[in-house]
């Protein structure tokens, strides 16, 4: 048997302190062959800026461009898109994974649309909304509904049948099963995917605001084409990962505190 302390034993946990070891060495790396490369003049600027020009475009962006009013912009439109989407995916989910006839009824019409590029929705979308906040909101939720509500369906379908035939044993209804059993019991998973869903609605959020980018995170993109600005492209795309970073860790941390019999349990 593998001893814990091999570091490469066969899915073998790490001590906290050399997992986050192991985890800086990849970015070290990056970021001294980026110095490398621009600091010692084997990448011209206009091809890749340094990290002092990212640095200085980042800062351009926020002082005089008001980079934090686009961050707020492009938020606000994550989160209504994810309310909505979850308003329906979530209902629409349980009832799927609940009721077998419901499943069969809608997989035929929402099943092909995890296999269509939301991109070639666009021009639908600015049909029916037009080119404004509507159609913009109108992508993200689909974007987001899409991959949404088959994780609902696959975590109420993978409750075990043993609680569902207690409950019905100890005389629970149809609508108690739903509440105090299959609800209760996915609730982790679905909460977790929330973490891919936050994933999805920042890489699509630049797609959706290119339509007329008026303030928005897809409009400093726009911006740094326009005025030819590398760093301020490079600066756009750390500040949606540092985002994406950090919304991902507060999921991840909401997630901890929720469930903490999960982590007991497992």
């Amino acid at each position: 048997m593998a001893k814990r302390g091999r570091l490469f034993a066969l899915r073998e946990p790490m001590r906290r302190s050399t997992a986050f070891a192991v985890g800086l060495v990849a970015p070290v790396l990056v970021i001294a062959a980026w110095c490398v490369a621009t600091y010692g003049g084997l990448a011209p600027p206009d091809f890749l800026p340094s990290p002092t020009d990212v640095v200085k475009g980042t800062l351009q962006l926020f002082f005089e461009h008001d980079l934090a009013r686009a961050i707020w912009v492009s938020t606000r439109r994550i989160l209504i898109a994810f309310a909505l989407a979850s308003a329906v995916a979530l209902p629409l989910g349980i009832l799927m994974g609940a009721f077998e006839p419901i499943n069969r009824f809608f997989e035929p019409i929402v099943a092909p649309l995890r296999y269509m590029p939301i991109s070639a929705f666009i021009p639908l979308l600015i049909l029916y909304f037009g080119i404004y906040e509507k159609q913009k909101i109108a992508f993200l939720f689909l974007g987001v509904f899409v991959y949404l509500l088959p994780v609902v369906v696959s975590a109420i379908g993978g409750v075990p049948e043993e609680l569902v035939q207690t409950a019905q044993t100890l005389g629970a209804s149809r609508a108690q099963v739903i509440r105090t059993v299959l609800v209760p019991s996915a609730l982790p998973e679905i909460f977790d995917s929330f973490r891919v869903m936050n994933a999805i609605s920042w890489t699509y959020v630049i797609l959706a605001e290119a339509v007329n980018p008026e303030h928005g995170l897809g409009y400093m993109v726009e911006l740094a084409r326009t005025h030819q600005k590398p760093s301020w492209s490079f600066a756009g795309l750390l500040v949606i990962g540092g985002i994406g970073l950090a919304t991902d860790g507060i999921i991840r941390a909401l997630s901890a505190m929720m469930f903490r019999w999960k982590e007991k349990s497992s």
